[in-house]
């Protein structure tokens, strides 16, 4: 398993269905976010006041949700439970789509909170299988601030240290934290062209296109 490809919620469902059929046959095992599911939950949580655990879980279900959407429409990938359902699958010639709910219960690393995104579970997957991890998103990777904001300026490297003291980026609150405490790298890049995603995954040379590259070591 040579790369972990967490698509975003943003890009569900053609964009993110359109970037996992071109996955096949790259050695990726993709994870999705949970995306508007997951934002319900949210607003939810924001007027109910659940609790942690409840906010926590459910988020996770909503990734799965997606997960098993985008699998019923893409014919070259299957859902995976576990790691070694996604090698199988792998072997088999099919892309895994890892559902994550019973890892994460059974190894719970994560305290409940709405800091921990699939972004963060992306990490911790990819920490597990010494994998390179993409974070696919709607946008280019990191600015100083929201790209809609005027004076908002693109960063193509960044290490996770300086990225601690942002407030808001395209990635969760835990991502930078957690790439520090496994010493590794991660890739911010915008999912809308698969040609830059499966560029990144073949590392094929210089690059003519933005992407952020987080430097955790």
């Amino acid at each position: 398993m040579e790369n972990v490809i967490k698509v975003g919620g943003s890009l569900f469902p053609n964009h993110a269905i359109e970037l996992i059929r071109q996955l096949n046959g790259t050695n990726s095992l993709v994870i999705l976010g949970g995306g508007e599911f997951a934002n319900l939950v949210r607003k939810y949580d924001e007027e109910l006041n659940l609790s942690d655990e409840t906010a926590h879980w459910t988020a996770i279900d909503c990734m799965d949700i997606v997960s098993k959407i985008v699998a019923d429409k893409v014919d070259t990938a299957e859902i995976a439970t576990t790691l070694k359902d996604a090698y199988d699958l792998m072997e088999n010639g099919l892309t895994p789509i890892l559902i994550t709910s019973g890892i994460l219960k059974e190894e719970d690393p994560f305290e409940s909170s709405w800091e921990v995104t699939s972004d963060s579970i992306a990490a911790y997957v990819s920490h597990l299988l010494n994998a390179k991890l993409l974070i696919v998103t709607n946008v280019n990777g990191i600015y100083t601030q929201e790209p809609s904001v005027k004076g908002a300026k693109f960063i193509d490297m960044i290490d996770a240290k300086t990225l601690l003291t942002f407030d808001e980026t395209s990635i969760d609150l835990m991502l930078p934290s957690l790439l520090l405490e496994f010493g590794t790298d991660c890739y911010i890049v915008n999912g809308k062209y698969p040609e830059r995603v499966l560029s990144l995954i073949g590392d094929e040379g210089a690059f003519d296109f933005d992407y952020t590259e987080i430097k955790g070591e």
